[in-house]
């Protein structure tokens, strides 16, 4: 199992594992139609949220292709978890990671989104080894584009109806940046 700094402080966010005390703040946005509406699936069901919590609290490896690390995140001074940062290891052997991000829309347009996720990729490229970080998002997610756009990613890709969302077809866009570009963009 791998260990990072956890928890992170940014200006105004913590960023620390899931505890199993978190339930209740994971049900209320991931069981949200306009939350699972730009994840290609269903909203979770509170049992599902009980199954997604153990997984996230047991954590993984980070050695094989699949596997993720689930950040909570809460606004610094508070334990409520306003949202979540995944890193999950797409190819091991390439060092290719996808970040991901899903908030409670309660605390959406603040800037947390942007905040969280650049300490995260901060984090993957500092202690995981990273070279590439993507993001793959639904082409109709505007904030998840801006937010994509803030941290300096280049758009890569436009997959026109590659996803089958019930009956609608939907479309990604793919964003990435490398180390070296993650790097200098900050110094």
């Amino acid at each position: 199992m791998i260990r990072l700094s956890l928890p992170i402080t940014t200006e105004r966010l913590t960023l620390r594992p899931f505890t199993p005390d978190d339930l209740e703040d994971l049900y209320a946005y991931q069981s949200l139609p306009e939350v699972a509406r730009y994840l290609f699936r269903p909203p979770l069901t509170r049992d599902q949220c009980v199954q997604s919590l153990a997984r996230r609290v047991a954590g993984t490896a980070w050695a094989e292709d699949g596997d993720d690390l689930v950040v909570a995140v809460c606004r610094t001074g508070g334990a409520t978890v306003v949202g979540e940062v995944v890193l999950k290891l797409a190819s091991a052997r390439a060092c290719q990671a996808e970040i991901g991000w899903i908030f409670n829309p309660a605390y959406g347009g603040r800037g947390y989104a942007t905040e969280a996720a650049s300490a995260t990729a901060s984090l993957a490229f500092a202690e995981l080894g990273v070279h590439r970080l993507f993001a793959r998002l639904d082409v109709l997610n505007s904030g998840s584009v801006r937010v994509c756009e803030r941290l300096g990613m280049r758009r890569e890709a436009h997959l026109v109806e590659n996803d089958l969302d019930g009956e609608r077809w939907g479309s990604e866009y793919v964003y990435a940046t490398l180390a070296h570009e993650w790097k200098a963009d900050r110094a």
